[in-house]
């Protein structure tokens, strides 16, 4: 690996491309490194995993509306939906809309920590799309993804969104487009424009995900993966970029981010370098926020430990800058303590996610996050007994480099009435790739068969198990057998009128 700085320039200095982030990120995309065993094997495992998650919300509300939008839009030699018969095809940039919001809706796919945050399985819906209507093959889609893999992971490593409150979608376009731009073989000059122009955008603000969070953080990601297609096709009829779009004197770093004074180390592989940062992501055993993961576990374990939950004072949770602020009491966010709040919003609640956890010692995609649960009375006096609090141990933890000692957990305080305390500890999630039971293949497919249990026939679930088990083998044009089936009737339809 090798740490590039980046820095602004103004417009009197003509930085030459080669010296740009973007064109350094093109050149990795470009290059004909030859695709590492292991990273192959997980970008298998994530495919898995994203198919688990679609179909799961197939019939939740967004997605219907998105499938909707999407099946305005068929094409003859063009790319499947979930869900809907493989026959039937559409517009990549709109398959890859609605797929992306369906893998993104429940919150249960993969996700990276580090500077920022990060669910690079995003990139696979659009790059997937791409793949089928372009007939590429399973190893060209493979490319495709561990290119997206990389260049998000090391992006979020570098450079920091979420303090400029902008949503972290804005690393996504840039890697969808390098992805595509790997798996269609385009040379660094169209994958730099098409980069550039993803950038510009897919910045949008954290709104999204602070105060009364809607649905649209689920179709976030998906807007930024069609607009990153929308922005390769373009370079590819040999248009332009704003540039250079990191370094520029009106750039997203100048304007956007920190600023003119601004300078960044954004570590990407050396050109021919096997590309492994897939590696260094993980998936959630539980669909909620991923820095709740841990903490699901520490709930989990504490409901075993303690007699009687009615008798709680009070629960302290020290954790992270990170968790504390976005999910934690630090929010500032009075709807993370509100019964009424939508799913999304709770999702986002670590009060919320501790306090069912711990009376449930389970947590569940559907039944956790119920009306009727949210309003359970019990549940809301543990909720409202919780109080999260940044400790700098946690912090540095979450920061740290080693990708072995990174962690993501907490510190748990249980106060009872009687001043009896129980505490737990936990530096990670139990299914992290560093926990006491790290997720691997058969657990994948343990998660594929849960959450599509009831809409998909089992002799389809082989089917696309055999299939994507057998991805590098897939010659090009059949990349439709990565899609699923599920019967008509299963389906649920959006009547309302829209304008396609």
């Amino acid at each position: 690996m090798k740490s590039h700085i980046i820095k602004v320039y103004p417009s009197k200095i003509n930085l030459p491309k080669k010296k740009q982030l973007a064109w350094k990120i093109a050149e990795i995309a470009s290059d004909k490194t030859k695709l590492d065993k292991n990273s192959i094997e997980m970008a298998i495992n994530r495919i898995i995993d994203n198919a688990s998650v679609a179909i799961a919300s197939v019939n939740r509300k967004a997605v219907v509306a998105s499938r909707e939008m999407a099946q305005r839009h068929p094409r003859k030699n063009g790319a499947t939906i979930f869900g809907i018969k493989s026959k039937n095809l559409f517009d990549c940039e709109w398959a890859a809309w609605t797929n992306g919001t369906a893998v993104r809706e429940l919150d249960f796919h993969d996700t990276f920590l580090a500077a920022d945050y990060s669910h690079p399985g995003d990139n696979i819906p659009a790059l997937l799309a791409v793949a089928q209507q372009k007939k590429r093959s399973g190893l060209d889609l493979l490319r495709g993804i561990i290119t997206a893999y990389e260049v998000q992971v090391n992006l979020v490593k570098g450079i920091c969104l979420h303090k400029h409150k902008v949503d972290h979608i804005a690393h996504l376009g840039p890697s969808v487009a390098a992805g595509i731009g790997a798996m269609l073989r385009l040379n660094t000059e169209i994958i730099f424009q098409s980069i550039q122009q993803s950038l510009h955008t897919t910045i949008s603000t954290r709104q999204s995900r602070k105060g009364e969070i809607s649905s649209w953080k689920a179709f976030a990601p998906a807007h930024a993966g069609k607009l990153a297609i929308e922005a390769v096709d373009r370079a590819m009829r040999g248009e332009g970029a704003p540039s250079p779009i990191y370094e520029g004197e009106d750039s997203v770093i100048a304007r956007i981010l920190d600023g003119k004074k601004a300078v960044y180390k954004v570590p990407l592989p050396r050109l021919n370098e096997p590309k492994k940062a897939i590696l260094e992501t993980y998936t959630k055993e539980y669909s909620a926020e991923y820095q709740a993961q841990a903490i699901i576990d520490i709930a989990k374990k504490l409901n075993k430990k303690i007699d009687n939950l009615k008798n709680i004072r009070k629960i302290d949770i020290f954790t992270s800058h990170h968790t504390h602020n976005v999910i934690g009491t630090g929010a500032n966010d009075p709807q993370k303590m509100d019964p009424k709040a939508s799913r999304e919003t709770l999702d986002h609640s670590i009060m919320y996610i501790f306090a069912v956890a711990l009376e449930d010692a389970d947590w569940h995609h559907v039944k956790s996050y119920s009306k009727s649960r949210s309003n359970k009375k019990s549940t809301i006096k543990i909720w409202r007994s919780i109080k999260t609090h940044e400790d700098k141990k946690w912090t540095r933890r979450y920061h740290d480099p080693d990708p072995k000692k990174k962690c993501f957990g907490a510190k748990v305080i249980v106060t009872m009435n009687s001043g009896k305390k129980y505490i737990e500890e936990l530096e990670r999630a139990d299914a992290h790739p560093y926990g006491s039971r790290p997720f691997k293949r058969k657990n994948y497919i343990d998660k594929f068969m849960t959450l599509t249990k009831g809409i998909l026939p089992i002799k389809e679930c082989k089917r696309f198990l055999t299939d994507v088990q057998n991805l590098r083998k897939l010659k090009s044009g059949h990349l439709k057998k990565l899609n699923l089936e599920v019967d008509t009737s299963k389906v649920k339809r959006n009547l309302k009128r829209g304008i396609f």
